[in-house]
């Protein structure tokens, strides 16, 4: 494969431009003597987790207003982390700017003060009442981020699991106001999580996300062993993954014209990638003498070999003679060059597919990886091979298919039919 690849162009991703962004307003004011850019937009405590953990924003308690310093790298570092989530918008003339630095002709203003009126858990909240969150962290609790992520740099968690770690515990120190998070009982986290299922209504999931981020830092950034074993987990439900059947993915496939889009398509379900996987391909790891695909340092940190199709094959070459990949990088290079393509991108190419194919269930870039599954299930394919194939830690994980496979339920007679029969 690799003999057909050569230095080349940039593909085309998918304009993202109609997507529903948070707006960030940029200008120029003065902190501490010195220029810096402050960011204004909505109360986000997502955005502002990913501000602070992949921008290095900060929070100036005079202002009242998040900002990063005043150069170059520092503004093309915010780009790179909002990319996807936010958009850019300079004060002075409100339109979006791909600029990588700030012009001299910007003016220096002051921030207008975010709405920072909240109900906390600490208090007696009505259930009629409407619940904001605040949107800074005080004093008393930046230590305890600053502490919570260096261990998780030390024990060297993923990115992801480092973003959502953070993000919820910056909403639960937000929460907290001025009082400091060390000091809480066993008694008063329950407090909290109790108020996160009866005045937040957050669903199972979001509840186990929260609690795994806590029960990091109460054991393992504070040492208190066994500081969760008296707090119950809720019972998450039992849900089926959403699938493709053949004849939808041949709809979408054939409704993809962009030919780079086809083949991350087809490489997502011919070898049941998940969607970071997909985009993190590079194009060395295509072994066409032995037909295999090399995933590197996927979900777990764990390498794995999975099949390579012929028809995913020829189709790989055909997209390479068109764009030229270089061989030293990425198979799928986004719009900067030397980086991957955009997971927001590479769903919204499925959703404008379905759409296209009429396809009206719900499923995104992980619904063609439970499709690879669920079909081999249907062929016959041993669940252990489906296992190593999927990089499954746990066989439970992979015996989900079986629940969705019809490879059994068509061997049944429903006693309908068998009343028209008879």
């Amino acid at each position: 494969m690799n003999d057909h690849l050569n230095n080349g162009s940039n593909g085309n991703p998918l304009n993202s431009s109609n997507l529903q962004l948070t707006t960030i307003v940029i200008h120029l004011v003065l902190h501490k003597g010195r220029k810096v850019i402050g960011l204004n937009f909505p109360i986000n405590l997502k955005l502002q987790s990913i501000l602070q953990i992949e921008a290095d924003a900060k929070w100036s308690n005079t202002l009242r207003i998040w900002y990063i310093p005043y150069n170059k790298d520092a503004y093309k570092k915010l780009l790179t982390a909002i990319e996807g989530k936010a958009t850019i918008v300079k004060e002075t003339d409100s339109q979006e700017t791909n600029t990588p630095e700030i012009t001299s002709k910007e003016s220096i203003s002051q921030p207008t003060k975010p709405n920072q009126s909240a109900d906390r858990f600490l208090k007696p909240v009505s259930t009629a009442t409407a619940v904001n969150t605040p949107n800074i962290v005080s004093i008393e609790n930046q230590e305890a981020l600053r502490m919570m992520k260096e261990k998780l740099v030390l024990k060297g968690y993923s990115p992801n699991t480092l973003r959502t770690y953070m993000s919820e515990m910056m909403v639960f120190t937000s929460t907290l106001s001025k009082v400091a998070a060390h000091s809480l009982t066993t008694e008063r986290v329950k407090d909290y999580l109790l108020y996160c299922h009866v005045q937040l209504n957050l669903s199972e999931n979001t509840i186990h996300s929260r609690m795994n981020a806590l029960k990091f830092y109460y054991e393992q950034v504070l040492g208190r062993e066994k500081f969760f074993w008296e707090i119950p987990r809720p019972k998450k439900p039992y849900l089926l993954p959403n699938f493709f059947n053949q004849d939808e993915i041949v709809a979408i496939l054939n409704g993809t014209v962009n030919i780079k889009h086809k083949a991350m398509l087809m490489l997502a379900y011919s070898s049941g990638l998940r969607v970071s996987e997909v985009i993190a391909i590079k194009t060395y790891n295509i072994d066409s003498k032995r037909m295999c695909i090399k995933i590197e340092q996927a979900k777990g940190k764990k390498d794995r070999m999975v099949a390579l199709s012929p028809v995913l094959l020829v189709m790989l070459r055909e997209y390479c003679k068109e764009f030229m990949p270089k061989k030293d990088g990425y198979l799928f290079e986004g719009q900067n060059e030397g980086l991957p393509y955009g997971i927001r991108s590479l769903q919204e190419v499925l959703t404008a597919a379905k759409q296209r194919a009429g396809i009206l269930k719900p499923g995104s870039i992980h619904a063609l990886r439970h499709s690879f599954a669920t079909h081999l299930v249907d062929r016959g394919t041993d669940v252990t091979i489906i296992q190593k194939l999927m990089g499954h830690n746990d066989l439970k994980t992979t015996m989900r298919y079986l629940h969705i496979s019809n490879k059994d339920l068509l061997k049944i007679i429903s006693p309908l039919d068998n009343l028209i029969l008879e």
